[in-house]
């Protein structure tokens, strides 16, 4: 893929996946608007210098990902506002929103670190690597981010009663 000559054409081309990353990353449209938003005003300022990487929208995704985990987010990424679903038996299309329903919610259980492992290892199916440079850590650390996060979604599961232990 080419990469766009200018910033409104980077924003044109690439700006809907941008929304989708930020989104599965914090779960939240909103949020995901403010994260994307506030990364493209820094990126504009800079375009010039931006534009000419390797690979301009993996430098825009890292930056997404920094301000996710950034500090100044954490009390804004905390409030969240939950619909239960009546139940209905043998309804297929509800029972697969509730359990994205729930997967959202496991995922927002999981610390930072954590859940930014699992977005970027199983939804943009990046390898530890990869990962490991993005997060600025080590392969190993990426494995054990991993494990912890889905160790403890397991546990919620089981606790919660969403699947069987057996």
């Amino acid at each position: 893929m080419s990469e766009p000559d200018s910033f409104d054409d980077f924003v044109q081309t690439r700006g809907w996946a941008l929304l989708r990353f930020a989104y599965v990353l914090s779960g939240d449209s909103h949020l995901a608007e403010d994260l994307v938003q506030e990364v493209l005003a820094k990126m504009h300022r800079r375009w010039g210098r931006v534009a000419e990487l390797h690979n301009a929208e993996a430098y825009v995704r890292k930056a997404i990902l920094r301000q996710f985990l950034s500090w100044r987010r954490r009390r804004a990424s905390t409030e969240t506002v939950l619909a239960e679903l009546p139940e209905q038996a043998g309804d297929e299309p509800q029972t697969r929103i509730v359990a994205r329903d729930q997967m959202w919610q496991l995922l927002a259980g999981l610390p930072r670190a954590q859940r930014a492992v699992l977005v970027l290892r199983f939804y943009c199916d990046l390898p530890d690597a990869e990962i490991a440079a993005l997060l600025d850590c080590g392969e190993s650390t990426v494995r054990s981010q991993a494990s912890r996060a889905l160790a403890k979604m397991r546990t919620v599961i089981v606790e919660k009663g969403l699947v069987g232990d057996g």
